[in-house]
């Protein structure tokens, strides 16, 4: 009698140790399937192991309240030994590089304009002369203050650059003497905040309308299976695809006018330039938006995936790299090379020298051209791509 009950008790441990082995295998089958799924997707992988990189890259060096390498110019009639140390003193610092020097004061004007400068230092006509004889001299800091932040720190630096100066000059010479700089601050003399941030917010809200929205209605369509429904009909695949966009252009120039009239009646933002330019650079922008949410949708067969693209492609860099929120020129040079490739870059600085400075066309040429040509480019290859996936 024992003999069979130990006998039962080892056929039920074998039968219990095979069925916990089965089960192990099947486990482990399901896993090595799961991985061998998401190794085939080239695109999943991308974003699983690609998004931290991104990710951490971006925050780490994009993110940043320090100014440095601001673009400045010197306006110096005086040019004697006092005024040239203290423009090598402020170009030798990481935080200023003297762009030009101008030899009339009525260039400074221009120069904020056209040649997208941070700030100007103007000496008095004999600084050295009335430092010496008087013991004091004027230095006149103008800042553009489109983005006040900025301003008031690049300012504060160039202050105490100068009062560095003046401080070791009374030890040198054992005679007090004084420095007064004058800061006058361009555009945004009240400093206000939303001179800075409506023009990206702006761009902000028809990135993501047009680009974002349009990717993921044509991607709808392919993961619902209607998109060959479509194509079937007697209408051409372009004429489909400008239908689909129709509708997300319209939304864009409602919501364009809604933000220009908030900013201008409830946030007193000025629209200082031409309305007519604003919207047709805005036009310009929308265009090229849509384009970028036609390629996203040649890319992939899911809102997931485009949602997920949309996120790295768009949503981060245009609010890191853009200067909506930081200044492009205080990031690594590699970034600011990468950051020529986001449209919304060019439709950012446009908009504020249209609305804050008042520029002309000329000064947003180079904006409208770069603009134009993604434009072209994005939309060209999206509808070469769009009809290879798609017949």
């Amino acid at each position: 009698m024992k003999i069979l009950t130990y006998i039962a008790h080892s056929i039920r441990l074998f039968i219990i140790n095979y069925s916990l082995s089965i089960k192990k295998n099947v486990f482990f089958a399901f896993v090595r399937k799961e991985f061998y799924h998401i190794f085939r997707d080239k695109r999943t992988m991308l974003i699983l192991l690609g998004m931290p990189i991104i990710q951490i890259v971006l925050f780490g060096f994009a993110i940043t309240n320090e100014v440095k390498n601001s673009r400045i110019v010197v306006y110096d009639p005086s040019n004697d030994v006092a005024t040239r140390r203290i423009a090598e003193r402020l170009n030798a610092s990481e935080y200023f590089s003297i762009a030009r020097y101008v030899t009339n004061k009525d260039e400074l004007a221009h120069v904020f304009q056209d040649g997208r400068i941070s700030m100007a230092v103007v000496f008095s006509e004999h600084f050295n002369d009335n430092l010496l004889h008087t013991g004091k001299a004027q230095i006149q800091l103008i800042a553009d203050a489109t983005d006040p932040n900025t301003a008031t720190m690049i300012t504060n630096y160039a202050t105490s650059i100068i009062g560095d100066y003046q401080q070791e000059l009374m030890a040198q010479n054992q005679v007090p003497c004084q420095i007064i700089p004058e800061v006058r601050l361009l555009y945004n003399p009240q400093m206000k905040s939303a001179y800075n941030f409506v023009p990206g917010v702006l761009g902000m809200i028809l990135m993501l309308i047009c680009a974002m929205m349009t990717s993921i209605a044509i991607v709808r369509e392919k993961e619902m299976g209607t998109m060959e429904v479509l194509l079937v009909s007697p209408m051409k695949p372009i004429f489909i695809i400008l239908a689909k966009a129709v509708p997300y252009f319209a939304l864009s120039c409602i919501n364009l006018i809604t933000v220009l009239l908030l900013s201008v009646f409830v946030l007193n933002v000025p629209i200082v330039g031409s309305v007519f330019l604003l919207t047709v650079i805005s036009l310009l922008f929308i265009f090229v938006s849509l384009a970028i949410g036609l390629l996203i949708s040649t890319l992939v067969q899911s809102q997931m995936a485009a949602m997920l693209i949309s996120i790295m492609a768009l949503i981060l860099p245009v609010m890191l790299l853009s200067g909506m929120i930081y200044p492009v020129e205080n990031m690594p040079t590699i970034l600011q090379w990468f950051s020529n490739i986001i449209p919304a870059k060019w439709y950012i600085s446009a908009v504020r020298g249209l609305m804050i400075e008042g520029v002309g066309i000329n000064a947003i040429a180079k904006d409208v051209f770069i603009l134009c040509i993604m434009a072209v480019g994005l939309i060209t290859i999206s509808l070469k791509k769009f009809k290879i996936r798609l017949e």
